[in-house]
């Protein structure tokens, strides 16, 4: 790894690290050739550009990425980095050989500059009650499994990682109304993992069902240490809302939360990717100023509170994540008017 990066504050230039000691602003994955000229220099990465194409919802799409050296540069600009990839795969196999997976993330790790921190989305096959199989869901066999978590994922990320793996997000997907189950139930099932893997002060639950966030889940993210995500996402409240649920508590024991703005409330995913494709500008009208404000909010509280605050952006959230959190940015700062 080469040095850290040097603490600067200049949004013309995207350069987030020095905005707050204890807000933490990132991204949600950072390949994007579309933030070429404003995270990545062009005369470095315009030549390596590669192509790969995408289907959504019957759409295709043609996406440009760029090589994951492009990380040290990343990190000039921002101090944190979700990884989101990890949570179509565990690292390793049921042999317990690598994955795909971990060699990528073993790629990253190769050029990470000194002090970057990374997020990583555990994966789907954990935290999922349903997986899409064949053009439909199906029971998940491994929903909450331990020790699939454990030894497949948690360990083998520590151990690449070591103080870069700075947390873990566990997104359980959205319940439609015919297959929810009682808030008190999932706050066992919940219970019972938590209580089976190692104590960690690094986990972030994300629950994408209203109705999920409970009291009864609560008390069980606040029992085990674990923080509650705040998820700007199509089907869910306000961010603001959000925390008041869950009693304006951040319950990380790490002293950490997460804040995630992924796509404009009720807005499908496929849709906000379609409008934000190829993530290289603000798409008008689809930033929405109530998420600003609502995440500019929750930044000064955690940091009034002592709690370090990583807020992801994602494309989907506007358009472009660089220029979203700069718009971000000026809100945290005053710079801008309600």
């Amino acid at each position: 790894m080469t040095g850290a990066p040097a603490e600067v504050l200049d949004l013309e230039s995207f350069r987030f690290r020095g905005l707050h000691p204890l807000v933490h602003l990132g991204t949600a994955s950072d390949r994007y050739a579309g933030w070429l000229g404003q995270i990545y220099s062009p005369e470095r990465f315009a030549a390596r550009v590669t192509r790969r194409s995408k289907t959504i919802a019957g759409r295709s799409f043609v996406e440009e990425v760029l090589p994951v050296a492009c990380v040290a540069e990343y990190f000039e600009h921002f101090p944190v980095l979700e990884l989101d990839y990890t949570f179509y795969g565990p690292l390793l196999d049921t042999a317990g050989r690598p994955t795909g997976t971990l060699r990528t993330l073993a790629a990253y790790r190769r050029h990470l500059p000194g002090g970057a921190r990374l997020l990583l989305k555990a994966p789907q096959a954990v935290s999922a009650q349903k997986l899409r199989r064949g053009g439909s869901f199906v029971p998940n066999p491994g929903y909450l499994d331990a020790q699939l978590f454990t030894d497949r994922f948690l360990q083998p990320a520590a151990e690449l990682l070591g103080e870069a793996l700075a947390g873990v997000i566990l997104e359980q997907e959205y319940q439609r109304k015919a297959e929810r189950i009682l808030p008190e139930r999932l706050a066992e099932d919940w219970d019972r993992f938590f209580a089976s893997v190692p104590a960690d002060g690094r986990f972030h639950l994300e629950l994408r069902t209203e109705s999920y966030l409970a009291p009864a889940v609560f008390a069980v993210l606040e029992k085990h240490g674990v923080g509650q995500v705040l998820s700007h996402w199509t089907w869910l409240p306000p961010l603001e809302h959000q925390f008041e649920l869950g009693g304006r508590r951040f319950l990380n024991r790490g002293g950490e939360a997460v804040v995630r703005l992924m796509t404009p409330r009720g807005v499908r995913y496929e849709d906000a990717y379609a409008a934000a494709h190829p993530f290289d500008r603000l798409v008008p009208g689809m930033l929405d100023p109530g998420m600003l404000a609502g995440a500019a909010g929750l930044m000064h509280e955690a940091a009034g509170k002592g709690r370090r605050l990583n807020v992801i952006v994602n494309n989907r959230a506007g358009g472009n994540a660089p220029l979203i959190a700069r718009a971000l940015a000026r809100r945290f700062l005053g710079l801008e008017e309600a």
